[in-house]
């Protein structure tokens, strides 16, 4: 569970939405179509919350994990 938390999702997912927010903004700023530059910026969003879903259906987890997976799933959506 927290490597699931604090490995996947934390580490690889952030960085993961961190490259994918960048390639979007440097899609921007080379004037490309806005609908490329929103697939290319959700494109990490099923990882996301295939990792959410995933520490919400794991046996035994505690609460605080449920809750930041779920708090991590709308910052990153959104950012």
């Amino acid at each position: 569970m927290s490597t699931l938390l604090w490995r996947d999702m934390l580490i690889i997912g952030t960085a993961l939405n961190v490259v994918a927010t960048f390639a979007a903004l440097m899609l921007v700023a080379r004037g490309t179509h806005s609908a490329l530059v929103a697939a290319v910026h959700f494109a990490p969003l099923p990882y996301n919350v295939f990792l959410c879903t995933a520490i919400w259906r794991s046996p035994g987890r505690p609460t605080q994990a449920a809750l930041l997976s779920a708090l991590w799933l709308a910052v990153m959506t959104l950012v």
